[in-house]
């Protein structure tokens, strides 16, 4: 067991550096399969696990390429520290086949939202654009 739980947050780490997604996104799932952990018992821990590392190994590299906004960075976080409580009240009353429920549908949601994106179009293409209407 030690060694699937070295191996998750391993695989997990790799994606977080590379997609910059949450770990939890990945964690609770695989702690509800893998491990076959509760619900919330697999929300809990993510949250344990996630605190001390956020980020902090991928944060120092785009730090060091520039694409860190501290400002928004600073906004956002105590922002999810006021909703992380709020999220914390909602989710532990509720039955772990509900929290299941409502957390598959919002991986479902972001999949779909993903996956219908229109690429952005990039400034050359909007100022070709503009330069051929003029004339």
């Amino acid at each position: 067991m030690t060694l699937i739980v070295l191996l998750l947050g391993l695989a997990v780490g790799v994606l977080v550096g590379l997609l910059g997604i949450g770990g939890g996104v990945v964690l609770v799932p695989a702690m509800v399969y893998l491990l076959h952990m509760d619900q919330h018992m697999a929300q809990g821990t993510s949250l344990l696990i996630l605190l001390p590392p956020v980020g902090i190994g991928a944060l120092r590299e785009y730090w060091k390429q520039g694409q860190v906004d501290v400002r928004a960075g600073i906004l956002c976080a105590l922002g999810m520290l006021v909703g992380g409580y709020a999220g914390g009240l909602i989710a532990v009353p509720l039955s772990s086949r509900h929290l299941k429920g409502l957390f598959g549908c919002f991986l479902i949601l972001a999949a779909f939202l993903l996956w219908r994106r229109p690429e952005p179009k990039s400034p050359l293409a909007d100022s070709v654009a503009e330069e051929s209407s003029r004339g």
